[in-house]
């Protein structure tokens, strides 16, 4: 809205605009350039859309600034440049994406030789993505006629921006017709195939990175819109492509092909990871089949896939056991001799994904390559490494929780005559996954008996052995569980038992942390809070007591069940015991009786006036206490002069000040304020002021002296502060005033 009511005043740039001889770079240097043309300065606008302008701000984009400038300044306008182009001016965008000669200029910057610098590849990258984005058709024409640009972009896939330029043109072309042409396209040019051979020993590290970031970001991203595009006709090319099993075969034959390059390994391993990226693990031992809103379709993972890399899961078992050479690593606690090493885990990370399938065939392999005993060995042996802890915990989870039937691939998992899950029982019989956590933790219990240090996996263990006595209690293989545990040695199986209750129950309680502290709660006097006294039980969970509290209803012993005691914080006087329910059941009745009633009416009478006196030292204490009563003159005295209420607590003056009140009233005829005691369930008031008919009420009467008619009868009553020396006094002082103006 400022920008367009034009409110903001008038910046430098426009008196630069009115030279004639005004540059480009005399613009560029202004601050609030980029502000000016954010907000559509015309003047701005139609100088920068000039064809020099446009090709000046081009070519700081795509060429080197000189070498001998300030590194602070040097890519100043090569900055600016990028920010004025991409600026999203509907204006620029047109002049650019219409204008070939300009095109071509900004695509020349792809012919330059690798590496190519970084800053200035960003720079194009966001140039080249906004046109894409806002000219996807011209833009997508103009590359297509580029023979050499899927070339290009293999040549500079090490550079990061220009692997992100790949991912745009996958990204910003929303119809979905055009963006099935780029993918056709991408597909003839074999971009699939290109990005596999830069995964190869022979290759440099950020290629290696880059090419498997762009395939895993491929396979993402056209999984994701056919979830999104659920009626398309057409699969995706690129992923079809991918998912073929000569081109998983010929990504693993490039990283086993001579050498082993933890680079490359590591990458062609998070292609496959990225590939059966279609089951997710829970750390209870569950697992999530499909995400939600998947089909089971779109969940299955390509048997291709699959078979490809069963027929190198020997070259990946002999990975962990013979990983790619590194040096000794000094740590704090020692010496790691090899180190486990990205290549290792991420082996690791590939068995538990094969797992998450569970095919029966892969598993079998497994089985007989004793793959998950080598990875318990790792697991115990790197003490320290959590990450390595991490998969194998969901390793052994899955292989708890896998269920026979493979209801994917219409097989049965391994399985022997007798129907039992042969992977299952390798782990506890081959493995002896029971005796070594026993044995673990033995140790362990002994290290730290000796003031060692506890183990880093002993978190990860517990939960391990939390998973198998879940698993034994219910879930798919429960009556196996059952089963291999009574099979196992009468010595190992009563340590099992005995753990389970003891150790295992402990940890379990210890490692139980309740929202809220049950500890003692001081108030800000440090008293103490007897916990009998309130609603919670110190055995009980306070976090119960308080969802408990969160549903209660408003019942009668709501205030009794919850919250504390208030005597601890309040006075005695100031506690109610009134039932909740029974507040609507409170009579508000007023009788004269009612002790209540007789301290209300009692503090009205409190107020005393004193007389104002201008005598000497030995006038009345005005402060002195004195017991009064109400007439109606004090009443008109009181309206206008000033009171001084006083409130008592004690009980012996407040029962004298109520005799001696009705006393005065008793005595009283002319002037009095009656009750009716006749009527004890309620009291009315009977004011029987005789009514004055020869005067009128003077000006300065105020309240019910207006309608007063009568003169006041003239009484005599010591106490109470006279006005009428005090007013006349008044009176003379205004008088002598007047005459002396």
């Amino acid at each position: 809205m400022f920008w367009k009511f034009d409110l903001h005043s008038s910046s430098h740039i426009d008196t630069l605009l009115e030279r004639e001889d005004v540059t480009l770079k005399e613009l560029m240097d202004e601050e609030d350039v980029l502000q000016e043309c954010k907000a559509q300065n015309r003047k701005l606008i139609e100088f920068l859309l000039k064809a020099e302008c446009l090709e000046d701000l081009v070519s700081f984009i795509i060429e080197e600034p000189p070498q001998d400038m300030d590194e602070k300044i040097r890519y100043k306008y090569p900055n600016i440049s990028c920010e004025l182009l991409t600026s999203d001016v509907s204006q620029m965008n047109d002049r650019l994406g219409e204008d070939e000669s300009l095109l071509m200029k900004l695509y020349s910057f792809l012919l330059n030789d690798s590496p190519l610098n970084p800053l200035l590849a960003s720079f194009f990258s966001k140039v080249l993505s906004i046109l894409i984005s806002r000219k996807p058709e011209q833009i997508v024409d103009f590359l297509k006629k580029k023979r050499d640009f899927v070339d290009l972009i293999i040549k500079h896939i090490g550079t990061s921006a220009i692997m992100d330029l790949l991912l745009r043109l996958l990204t910003c072309i929303e119809p979905p017709q055009p963006r099935q042409e780029v993918l056709n396209w991408l597909n003839e040019e074999k971009i699939i195939q290109r990005l596999v051979e830069i995964v190869h020993p022979s290759q440099e590290e950020d290629r290696h990175s880059n090419a498997a970031q762009s395939l895993c970001e491929i396979v993402r991203l056209s999984r994701d819109q056919m979830l999104q595009v659920q009626s398309s006709a057409e699969p995706d090319p690129l992923l079809a492509t991918l998912e073929k099993q000569e081109i998983i075969e010929q990504l693993l034959s490039n990283i086993f092909h001579t050498e082993k390059n933890e680079s490359a390994i590591v990458s062609a391993i998070q292609i496959l990871l990225t590939l059966l990226e279609t089951r997710r693990p829970t750390f209870e031992g569950h697992i999530e089949i499909c995400p939600p809103g998947m089909s089971h379709s779109a969940c299955s993972v390509n048997k291709s896939v699959l078979e490809a890399i069963r027929g190198r899961l020997g070259s990946f078992h002999e990975l962990l056991l013979e990983p790619p050479k590194k040096s000794v690593m000094k740590t704090t606690w020692g010496v790691l001799d090899p180190p486990v090493g990205n290549t290792r885990l991420s082996v690791v990370r590939l068995v538990s994904s094969l797992l998450q399938t569970n095919t029966s065939s892969i598993n079998g392999d497994l089985m007989e390559l004793n793959s998950i005993g080598v990875i318990l060995d790792m697991f115990f042996k790197y003490t320290w490494n959590n990450f390595l802890h991490t998969q194998v915990e969901i390793c052994i989870a899955l292989i708890l929780a896998s269920p026979f039937e493979n209801t994917e691939n219409s097989t049965i998992t391994d399985q022997d005559s007798a129907g039992d899950n042969l992977l299952l029982k390798h782990l506890f019989q081959k493995c002896q996954l029971i005796e070594r956590i026993l044995d673990a933790w033995e140790m362990n219990e002994k290290k730290q008996a000796e003031g060692g240090r506890r183990h880093g996996y002993m978190g990860h263990l517990t939960r391990i052995a939390n998973c198998i006595v879940h698993s034994t209690e219910k879930g798919p293989n429960s009556a196996s569980v059952q089963q291999l545990i009574r099979d196992l040695p009468d010595e190992v199986r009563e340590r099992w038992e005995t753990f389970c209750t003891s150790s295992l129950g402990e940890t379990n309680k210890r490692n139980t942390v309740d929202l809220v502290t049950t500890c003692h709660i001081h108030s800000s006097s440090d008293d103490e809070i007897d916990f009998k006294e309130t609603g919670f039980s110190q055995d009980s969970s306070l976090q119960q007591a308080f969802s408990d509290y969160q549903m209660q209803q408003m019942t009668s012993n709501f205030i009794d069940q919850f919250g504390f005691n208030d005597e601890k914080f309040a006075d005695q006087d100031d506690i109610g015991n009134v039932s909740f329910d029974r507040v609507s059941d409170i009579n508000f009745t007023l009788n004269t009786n009612e002790s209540g009633n007789i301290a209300l009416f009692e503090a009205c009478c409190k107020e005393r006036i004193q007389q104002f006196d201008d005598g000497g030292s030995d006038e009345e204490d005005i402060w002195e206490e004195k017991h009064i009563a109400f007439t109606p003159e004090s009443q008109r005295r009181s309206s206008s002069g000033s009171t001084d209420s006083e409130e008592s607590t004690d009980s012996e003056e407040e029962d004298g000040a109520k005799q001696d009140l009705f006393e005065s009233s008793s005595a009283s005829t002319e002037d009095k304020m009656e009750v009716d005691l006749s009527e004890p369930p309620n009291w009315s008031a009977n004011f029987d002021v005789p009514m004055e008919t020869t005067h009128g009420a003077p000006l300065d009467s105020v309240g019910s002296d207006v309608w007063s008619t009568e003169e006041p009868m003239p009484t005599k009553e010591t106490g109470w502060a006279s006005f009428s020396e005090f007013t006349s006094s008044l009176s003379a002082r205004q008088c002598g005033h007047g005459s002396q103006l």
